[in-house]
């Protein structure tokens, strides 16, 4: 049989019964566009949570404070304790080698007061070093500078979100007004350029404030929630991280590494960490969504048996005259790959739409890679030929004598 033929066939076959057909292709649709939308999805996810950690700053680590202790040992979760204090981040500055530069940080969750307008949001008590530690940068007016610190001046620099929020989307002419935090008047000196937010968080939802502001009028005591320090280049980040936490613990008289009442985290390793997580999500859901496409394979075979008795005159008269086994199976085996592969072209046009949907949206900024789609398409053959080939093997072992009696 001519290749042209064969395709003939299979062309008068599947359209024979476009319904049937139809219903057929519509479980690998949904489960290639599942597959490629959840696995769009979970790169997005991926994607998004490991730029939101490298946006915080190149080379960073993170030093917070450790669990509350009893008697019990340890009670609440890291960050609990008051452990840190300037002296600490003063001995990292001043002690530690291949740091760039020390931030100190005071954080806080306050009702913010603006014209007429209020919000719940981040605040966060720093100094000027934030700025390249952050890599964050002025838009409009001014950042906090070492005088407003030294004189724990109320002064704000507003995120573009919180100034939304406060001012009204886009507002202008903000520098200069006030807000109220904890019942105490600021003046806006600042508006920081956005970074952009996530599914799971948002950096432009914040306000800055004098670290020695914060301490003194929404903390209230002298402790900090955070040392920043930025090593000067990834090479020696792991070094740098084991001279903090050395230097840390005598600082704090504590001879038990593992009764540290602080953590050192290290960028690369949270970035690690946070991928890992992700990557279990996204292949959990690609699992999850790839059931479907099974589903889809075994309504496949269901079919092509179905088409198999309908036709089983047909397949006795093709024999009959002259038709090899060859022949029948490879003619029934291409009708089931066309189904899947046409289902496929379309499964991933679903997929791209979803996931494109996803991100018009807002919800999260999913990422259709090359790689899902060549393999939704392999996937989409491999069931083609696995399922079809049964019914196809099973047509071209009848009998032309008991296929053409077949009533």
């Amino acid at each position: 049989m001519k290749n042209s033929d064969l395709l003939h066939e299979t062309y008068s076959a599947l359209s024979a019964n476009k319904a049937r057909s139809g219903l057929t292709m519509l479980g690998i649709i949904i489960g290639i566009a599942s597959v490629i939308a959840m696995t769009a999805i979970g790169q997005g996810a991926q994607n998004s949570v490991s730029a939101s950690i490298e946006s915080i700053g190149a080379n960073l680590l993170l030093v917070m404070p450790g669990a509350v202790r009893t008697f019990g040992g340890p009670s609440g979760g890291r960050g609990g304790a008051q452990s840190l204090t300037v002296a600490d981040a003063d001995a990292i500055a001043s002690q530690v080698s291949n740091v760039a530069g020390v931030v100190r940080e005071v954080s806080a969750r306050e009702q913010v007061v603006g014209t007429g307008t209020n919000t719940n949001t981040n605040i966060i008590g720093t100094e000027p070093a934030y700025l390249p530690v952050r890599n964050v940068a002025i838009d409009e007016g001014n950042f906090i500078t070492d005088q407003n610190v030294a004189s724990g001046d109320k002064v704000a620099v507003l995120g573009p979100t919180a100034r939304d929020d406060l001012f009204g989307a886009g507002a202008t002419g903000v520098v200069g007004q006030t807000v109220r935090i904890n019942g105490g008047e600021y003046t806006i000196v600042g508006i920081i350029v956005a970074k952009g937010g996530s599914g799971f968080s948002n950096a432009d939802d914040v306000i800055y404030v004098p670290y020695t502001t914060a301490q003194r009028y929404l903390s209230g005591n002298k402790y900090l929630s955070e040392i920043d320090v930025q090593a000067v280049s990834s090479d020696v980040a792991t070094l740098v991280q084991n001279d903090v936490t050395t230097l840390l613990l005598t600082q704090h008289n504590i001879s038990d590494p593992t009764k540290a009442d602080f953590n050192v985290l290290n960028e690369a390793s949270i970035i690690a960490t946070a991928s890992s997580v992700t990557g279990t999500f996204t292949a959990l859901l690609a699992a999850v969504a790839g059931i479907s496409l099974v589903v889809g394979g075994i309504g496949i075979m269901n079919m092509m048996l179905t088409t198999v008795t309908e036709r089983t005159r047909e397949i006795g008269l093709r024999k009959a005259i002259g038709a090899k086994k060859s022949d029948i199976n490879k003619q029934f085996l291409v009708e089931a790959i066309m189904l899947t592969f046409i289902g496929g072209v379309i499964g991933v046009i679903l997929g791209w739409l979803i996931s494109f949907g996803v991100t018009q949206l807002g919800i999260l900024q999913a990422s259709v890679s090359l790689s899902s789609i060549i393999l939704a398409f392999c996937v989409s053959a491999a069931i083609g030929i696995i399922f079809g080939y049964y019914p196809a093997r099973r047509a071209a072992q009848l009998s032309p004598i008991d296929a053409l009696r077949y009533e």
